[in-house]
């Protein structure tokens, strides 16, 4: 990865980490770009070089947040949702559940969701049924996070993947 390509990264994450902050605090609809590119010490222009709109940033968040843990974790499948990772994507949401919270409390889940398809998107040029069976996975394990966040975590990540195993 280039330097610039880092220093994009590391901004965009600065200006998502703001968003979430302020999410913490109060609504989407209250929060402002000024008061985003105050708190990620940015400029407006990097702002809108980047993110036309808050709840972006918050799928950018998940995104990056995805990307680590997989790459801390030597998760080999990283873009594709099977039964041999399901207690890997449950330990990885249950490990960030104060930003999960966070978003829930915000009513901003559509966020979470934009994050599983853009991660599970495949490429145009794939077969119908690619296209297909990955949205399907994505509205899929975004019901069951959903169940689990909203019934608060109650099972742990290994109970949640012996239960994707018996409904599949």
């Amino acid at each position: 990865m280039s330097k610039r390509t880092k220093t994009t990264e590391y901004l965009k994450e600065c200006m998502a980490d703001a968003v979430i902050k302020l999410l913490a605090t109060k609504s989407i609809e209250k929060i402002t770009i000024p008061e985003i590119v105050e708190t990620a010490g940015v400029g407006r222009t990097t702002w809108f070089r980047h993110f036309t709109a808050k709840s972006e940033a918050i799928t950018y968040k998940f995104i990056r947040l995805w990307e680590c843990w997989t790459d801390e974790h030597n998760v080999s499948v990283k873009t594709e949702f099977t039964i041999d990772n399901a207690e890997t994507f449950f330990a990885y949401n249950y490990r960030i559940r104060h930003i999960l919270d966070v978003v829930y409390r915000a009513g901003m889940q559509s966020a979470i969701y934009d994050a599983f398809y853009a991660i599970m998107q495949p490429s145009d040029r794939n077969a119908p049924i690619e296209v297909y069976k990955q949205r399907f996975y994505a509205y899929g394990l975004y019901g069951l996070l959903d169940a689990w966040v909203k019934r608060g975590y109650n099972e742990s990540p290994q109970e949640m993947a012996e239960m994707v195993k018996k409904i599949m």
